[in-house]
């Protein structure tokens, strides 16, 4: 079964953007929840994120991944695949 994917965003952002195309060549549905847009989503982005403060911030079956950079070191690891494949971190 395909992993829950979420991630919060804002507008303009140069990470969001490469880290929703990384998921996107993975073919990684994913829902996404924009602070431009949504008033709520920071607050709960920062609860979830133990501090995290940067756009964006990925979370993969609850599991906080952390940022742009950490989705693309997972993928160069080798261990995002099976998370988005559902196995655990």
């Amino acid at each position: 079964m395909p992993a829950n994917i979420e991630i919060y965003t804002r507008p303009g952002c140069g990470y969001c953007s490469a880290a929703k195309a990384l998921l996107t060549r993975k073919n990684a549905t994913f829902i996404e929840y924009d602070a431009g847009i949504d008033p709520t989503a920071r607050p709960k982005m920062l609860a979830r994120a133990n501090g995290g403060t940067t756009f964006p911030q990925i979370f993969i079956d609850d599991f906080h991944v952390g940022g742009c950079d950490d989705l693309y070191a997972l993928d160069q690891a080798g261990r995002l695949d099976p998370l988005l494949a559902g196995n655990k971190a």
